[in-house]
């Protein structure tokens, strides 16, 4: 055996503890999942304050680039955080997260007009690219591989939870106070988490790697490689000038991914040849590495899909507020925390991860195939059964998957390790949409004519509505009165026409939406199983925890660590 291949055992051997009391851990603690809790909670406060922001600042043309900005520099900066923490530190990476979060907060909260709210939240973009994968980073430096599970399951409740919170407090916050303050709020919460980091958690580095060896230009390369995929992808859930959805075809979507995709092949090249890559790609060369990240990459397109279309099912089919929508999701979030915390706890006392993961995506499969029945007859208590299997099945992927690439990854590589599969997890969830809001694009405008033709509307008028832009999710803009809203999208000559038919284009609607959502999940059903697959195929490595258990990992894993360092 050569002394690379040694010294790469060596490393995976090794306990990747801090030397703390418990009183410390569990204030580094408490504060990093208040970090992680504001990126997660500005994901989902914005959403609800969107429309009376773009109504105080009048800027409805630039709607979409609020979400888009700060989703672009959150995504493009998770790797780039997770190599710097391993060679400055997590903790001054963290810090240095938070207060550019905090500052970009601030400044999104003083903004007059919607560029310069676009221009603040790319900045706090770019604070909130560091909490997610230094947090969990932090995860393997406070805890062996063996007591992490019950600790990243409440990375999955986090999630959860800021869910649950984050429609409730945007609502509350932009009707009784103002909009402003949903950035405000973050500024007290961020100091609390930002002093305990700052005086508790040590600077840990696991690489000895200089500034001078970092890999700029796999950093540039990657930066401008990544920026035309997603906003392609972000494009893809626009609509055009004429109402339709842009199609894959479209320059600002397929030509914009081929450029990125492009860029990124170099990207790979760059990878393979400097000397501290940004994403090593030996992160990819063992079964198990692998198998994580693609299954990962998968599952995430299920939850989002499920999180995103389900809230549009309540509130145009069901009418009900967008508030209300965002509530009606509590059986598949209460779900997905109950297994991301009971999975930690399980993998913990066994040490056993494979048979877990596997079982939970088989529920996941079952979810989402009875998702795919979605009609609007659907009772509500037969869908809250849906969504609970669904978030059951989501829930062990949010905390296990973190675990199995930490225990497999080596030691030095941690942060780099946790901060790719945070990046595959964001940008899989992107994919993941773009693919299913073709799909209900495409279902939509096949089943509208059919259901206005078994609702007996005349010929002549169907022709109004033929075409899933007519009735995307970006034009069902009221769903308090979706009359008005139809009446809105035909010509005005042929209002009187529509009128008498109102209801029953209403109702042809209301199935043609229930049948173009279910096909939505033929997309998360795809996803979930090719997840179980890549699961499927993954070696499940002992989880390092005492000594003893060091010792033995060290046996299991030399079937695995040849195929990363090329020994046969």
């Amino acid at each position: 055996m050569s002394e690379n291949v040694r010294a790469t055992l060596s490393d995976r051997t090794e306990h990747a503890t801090l030397d703390l009391p418990t009183r410390e851990k569990v204030i580094v603690m408490v504060a990093v999942l208040i970090g992680l809790f504001l990126g997660a909670l500005d994901q989902t406060i914005v959403g609800v304050a969107l429309p009376r922001i773009v109504s105080d600042l009048r800027g409805s043309d630039l709607y979409t680039w609020v979400v888009t900005a700060y989703l672009l520099t959150s995504t493009i900066t998770v790797p780039i955080y997770g190599k710097l923490g391993d060679v400055f530190g997590r903790q001054r990476m963290l810090i240095v997260g938070i207060v550019i979060f905090l500052t970009g907060s601030a400044l999104s909260g003083l903004s007059q007009n919607m560029g310069e709210l676009i221009v603040f939240r790319a900045l706090q973009g770019c604070g909130a690219g560091a909490l997610f994968p230094i947090a969990l980073a932090v995860i393997g430096d406070l805890f062996t591989p063996r007591e992490r599970g019950r600790y990243q399951g409440l990375f999955g409740a986090v999630f959860g939870l800021s869910f649950i919170v984050g429609p409730f407090l945007g609502g509350v916050i932009t009707d009784d106070i103002s909009w402003h303050w949903i950035f405000y709020v973050n500024l007290p919460v961020g100091i609390v988490a930002l002093y305990a980091i700052s005086t508790r958690l040590p600077n840990l580095k696991t690489t000895a790697a200089r500034l001078r060896d970092l890999d700029f230009s796999g950093i540039a390369i990657f930066t401008v490689g990544v920026v035309p995929i997603l906003i392609g992808l972000t494009f893809k859930g626009l609509t055009d000038a004429s109402g339709n959805l842009y199609g894959w075809t479209a320059w600002q979507v397929g030509g914009l991914l081929l450029v990125g995709l492009a860029i990124m092949g170099a990207f790979i090249v760059n990878e393979a040849r400097v000397r501290q890559p940004i994403i090593p790609l030996d992160l990819f060369s063992t079964r198990t590495l692998a198998a994580t990240n693609v299954a990962v990459f998968m599952v995430s397109s299920c939850m989002f899909a499920a999180v995103i279309f389900i809230p549009l099912y309540y509130q145009v089919v069901k009418g009900v507020s967008a508030t209300t929508s965002g509530y009606s999701m509590w059986p598949l979030l209460l779900g997905l925390i109950a297994t991301s915390v009971g999975a930690g706890f399980y993998l913990t006392r066994t040490g056993r991860y494979k048979a877990l993961l596997l079982i939970g995506l088989g529920v996941l499969i079952v979810g989402s195939f009875l998702m795919t029945h979605l009609s609007p007859s659907t009772a509500t208590p037969t869908l809250w059964l849906w969504l609970a299997l669904t978030g059951l099945g989501i829930g062990p992927s949010m905390s296990v998957f973190t675990v199995v690439i930490q225990n497999a990854a080596p030691r030095e590589r941690l942060g780099t390790a946790t901060s790719t599969l945070t990046f595959l997890r964001q940008v899989g969830g992107m994919v993941g949409l773009a693919i299913a809001g073709t799909v209900f694009s495409q279902g939509l405008s096949t089943q509208m004519p059919k259901q206005l033709s078994a609702a007996h509307i005349p010929s002549q008028l169907t022709a109004h509505f033929s075409g899933g832009g007519t009735f995307s999710e970006n034009n069902i803009a009221s769903v308090n009165n979706l009359g008005q809203t139809i009446l809105q999208a035909v010509p005005a000559a042929a209002r009187a026409e529509v009128r008498p038919y109102l209801n029953q284009i209403v109702g042809a609607l209301h199935n043609a939406m229930s049948l173009a959502l279910g096909g939505v999940f033929w997309v998360a059903l795809v996803g979930a199983v090719l997840g179980f697959l890549a699961t499927l195929v993954m070696r499940e490595l002992p989880l390092r925890g005492s000594g003893r258990q060091a010792g033995e990992a060290s046996t299991e894993v030399r079937d695995e660590e040849p195929e990363r360092v090329g020994v046969n």
